[in-house]
């Protein structure tokens, strides 16, 4: 399997995220309402937060960063993690 370097990614934002219900956020079903990573889109971006910190920091992501982020998920890029 070729490994490739991914680029850093991502930007914290400095300002509160939006709240949960303004956005349509996700987290996986696994999570079963434990500590778990949510994601958002926003227009063009993708969102990460902490779902038992919601009024906490976002990083923020463009969809190709995203896409991928997700594509290095799927190729086992961070198995060894």
């Amino acid at each position: 399997m070729a490994r490739y370097k991914l680029p850093v990614l991502g930007k914290l934002t400095g300002s509160k995220p939006p709240v949960l219900g303004d956005l349509n956020w996700n987290v996986a079903l696994a999570c079963n309402g434990g500590a778990c990573i949510r994601v958002a889109p926003q227009g063009n971006q993708i969102l990460i937060g902490d779902s038992k910190n919601p009024d906490g920091p976002v990083l923020t992501y463009s969809r190709s960063e995203w896409h991928v982020f997700v594509n290095g998920i799927r190729q086992g890029d961070f198995d060894g993690l």
